[in-house]
């Protein structure tokens, strides 16, 4: 069930300086990509681009993967919102496709390297291809999406899945990204048979001739400078074509440089890319950020704009005549979002309006019905996310 999505999106203070921008609406919609391997079910997706009536180019955006197999579950392509969003400004259709055996995409331990010692890391890579790859076709079937001129971009393992698919080119695929991309890091550096993972990105470099940007912080605890260079010099030495980044340090872990905070830092590396390439667009800018509800007290204002900096759909914020609040954000769809914050704010108040939902005023636009059956499956597929707070007024 594909369920659509249109959202006047903000986010304060993403205008890059210097670039050409104009303020643009984007859409955005779930959906599933069917795949035998996955049965039924098919793969969690989320895709979001600019709202305009024409096909735009496809921006295939890849995951990690984390090193508990358990917290693989909690995961969601809604949490990868905010980057998506950084390439539809772009002007690309980015789609964020979670992988067999990650969120809600049914799988299991399909890509397992293995054990450690000899962890093997091209079975695991097949896997991931297979899965872009269908969601590629998935993508190239839709008449607001082109896979001609389409770019790829994943980070960790989602980076070389990222790699792993330039190797096998499918047509139309003119560029990747790889943000800190590898398998296998159990613990800060340490990595799982790194000359075997080496040695798979030497094997990609055969046959891969997309051009490829490569990112690493030097202070990143999985893949750190030592090896990434090694990566990368496999990859080079067997015919690979890449442009490799030594990043600053970012923050505490380089590993989380491609994040949303990380934005200032890695988008100007992707630009650049892009701009050589000449696969380069205007910036789209964002509405202004909404103003706060008018009877918030300083404190409620400032929780107000942690409701309005947050990047996960679906969201929403309600008030009360004398200041109490309440906010969710991370649910599945608008109308639990708006439930769940219309609850949260009655704790303090018993009467309570919806103020937000998403990003814009409540009542400003039509909500989107959802169907009944898909809403049943989604919560019980859900995965845990929960954002938000709720206060009374002080």
């Amino acid at each position: 069930m594909i369920l659509p999505r249109k959202l006047l999106l903000l986010i304060a203070g993403l205008v890059v300086a210097g670039m050409p921008a104009r303020a643009a609406e984007f859409y955005t919609e779930d959906l599933r990509i069917p795949m035998a391997e996955a049965g039924p079910q098919g793969l969690e997706a989320f895709l979001v681009r600019p709202a305009g009536a024409k096909r735009y180019p496809l921006a295939l955006l890849s995951h990690g993967s984390p090193r508990s197999f358990d917290d693989r579950a909690t995961m969601s392509a809604h949490k990868y919102y905010g980057i998506a969003l950084e390439y539809a400004r772009r002007g690309f259709a980015a789609l964020i496709v979670m992988r067999r055996g990650y969120g809600t995409s049914p799988g299991g331990r399909v890509d397992s390297v293995g054990g450690c010692a000899h962890a093997a890391y091209l079975p695991a890579a097949a896997v991931a291809v297979a899965d872009l790859r269908a969601a590629i076709d998935t993508m190239g079937r839709r008449s607001d999406v082109t896979t001609t001129g389409m770019i790829a971009a994943g980070h960790s393992a989602g980076g070389l899945a990222t790699v792993a698919l330039t190797a096998q080119a499918p047509p139309g695929l003119v560029a990747a990204i790889n943000f800190a991309g590898g398998r296998g890091s159990r613990d800060d550096d340490d990595v799982c048979n790194p000359d075997g993972l080496v040695q798979a990105f030497a094997t990609f470099g055969k046959t891969s001739r997309v051009p490829t940007l490569w990112v690493y912080a030097s202070n990143d605890s999985f893949f750190g400078p030592d090896l990434a260079r090694r990566l990368y010099d496999g990859f080079r030495g067997s015919g690979g074509h890449a442009k490799f980044i030594a990043a600053p340090p970012y923050g505490d872990d380089g590993h989380y440089l491609y994040s949303v905070v990380g934005r200032p830092q890695w988008t100007p590396y992707l630009d650049a890319f892009l701009r050589e390439r000449e696969l380069s667009h205007d910036i789209l800018s964002l509405p202004d950020p909404l103003p706060p509800p008018g009877q918030l007290n300083a404190a409620a204002r400032a929780e107000f704009s942690r409701y309005l900096a947050s990047t996960m759909p679906h969201k929403a914020f309600a008030v009360s005549a004398n200041g109490g609040y309440g906010w969710r954000s991370g649910r599945t769809t608008a109308d639990d979002a708006q439930r769940d914050s219309l609850n949260a704010c009655m704790k303090w108040s018993p009467t309570c309006t919806l103020y937000a939902v998403d990003d814009r005023l409540a009542g400003a636009a039509p909500r989107t019905s959802t169907d009944q059956s898909a809403r049943a499956r989604q919560a019980r597929e859900r995965s845990g996310l929960s954002t938000g707070d709720a206060r009374a007024v002080r």
